[in-house]
């Protein structure tokens, strides 16, 4: 580490605080899909139409893997046609020393300051140079931190850009996973990896705020930090409210539907009506829209646990059309049938069915 990261560690201060059936069979049609995605995005996909059959037919001769085959193809087709020279970088002053970035990928929290800059995430690599000429709009300084939310290539695309500048902090499982890679993914590089690393919550000390990263385990992930900046009454929620529809859970990496509902909870119970909320992908939000979030999330586990006791299964939920008052949120990423089998597994306690991460940081996917 060299004496300007050195310096930049000493003002960090660490304090104890808060802290229905497997897929299985489908890990190698997904292979198919991620061999050629790298985590950046900093390459287009090439899919041949014999890989897209072949993937297609694989995945739906699994159980349960015909509600994956719609969201990997589908992130598939839309990785094919990502074009990052297209994306442009919008910039919204939240309050306070806090501005928000959206661009592909999920939204950037930026804190700026006469100690310089922290980002919250950092989308894909090749954003990477738009994404500072959009902090150069906001302040000359430069920057100093980078926390990440939580592992995905979406939020952490852009480390190795930017960890040769400054400091990556995250919770722990984010170094893990991103150190030892997973399907489809190679292991991050050394760059891209965070330097310093907490299991329950950091404090950075920087531009009169006091950032407050909490963790909240087996959520979207399990390395899962909500990042507070109580000066500026602001919070980035991260992957754990989002505003496209259903959210994905990513259970294969230690995600839960109740540790969701769980870690949603807790976060209003810390924050007043007046705090303004990055959520991981969407527009600006408040505490109301965080509120009708959970509700949903509590409510669609419960007409699901309901229909369980009485016998009903996830086929005769779809068909009996369940979840109809909230068929608008399954026209987004996670489709209502899909939602279904996920809190079917939740309520079951067997999480083994869900699939494996998706690309869910697309800009047409942030509705």
């Amino acid at each position: 580490m060299n004496s300007q990261r050195r310096n930049q560690t000493h003002n960090l201060a660490f304090v104890k605080g808060a802290g229905c059936g497997p897929c299985a069979g489908h890990d190698n049609a997904l292979d198919m899909v991620c061999e050629g995605v790298a985590r950046s995005g900093s390459m287009k996909t090439t899919l041949s139409r014999s890989v897209l059959s072949r993937l297609s037919a694989a995945l739906l001769k699994t159980p349960m893997s015909w509600m994956c085959a719609a969201g990997l193809l589908a992130g598939a087709a839309v990785a094919q046609a990502q074009d990052f020279s297209q994306v442009q970088i919008k910039i919204t002053k939240v309050a306070g020393s806090v501005y928000m970035l959206e661009g592909s990928g999920g939204n950037i929290g930026v804190c700026a300051g006469e100690d310089g800059i922290v980002l919250v995430d950092d989308q894909f690599a090749p954003l990477a140079p738009k994404i500072r000429e959009a902090l150069k709009t906001i302040s000359d300084k430069p920057l100093k931190f980078v926390i990440n939310t939580h592992f995905h290539g979406d939020h952490t695309g852009g480390n190795a850009e930017f960890g040769t500048e400054a400091t990556i902090i995250a919770q722990e499982n984010v170094r893990e996973r991103l150190k030892v890679g997973g399907t489809g993914t190679k292991p991050a590089a050394k760059e891209a990896l965070p330097v310093i690393t907490f299991n329950q919550d950091a404090t950075v000390h920087v531009n009169g705020e006091d950032i407050h990263a909490i963790h909240f385990p087996h959520g979207h992930t399990d390395g899962d930090s909500v990042i507070f900046f109580p000066q500026s009454k602001v919070v980035h929620m991260g992957d754990d409210f989002v505003t496209y529809g259903f959210p994905f859970v990513d259970v294969k990496s230690g995600g839960s539907v109740s540790g969701m509902i769980a870690g949603v909870e807790k976060v209003l119970t810390m924050i007043s009506d007046d705090v303004k909320v990055i959520p991981g992908h969407g527009p600006l939000s408040g505490p109301a829209d965080v509120r009708k979030y959970v509700d949903m999330l509590k409510d669609t586990r419960g007409l699901v646990a309901d229909a369980l006791k009485r016998g009903k299964t996830a086929a005769q939920m779809k068909q009996d059309h369940l979840l109809t008052k909230y068929e608008d949120l399954g026209k987004g990423f996670i489709k209502t049938d899909a939602w279904i089998d996920l809190l079917c597994d939740d309520v079951a306690h067997n999480n083994a069915g869900a699939p494996e991460y998706q690309n869910h940081g697309q800009a047409d996917e942030k509705k």
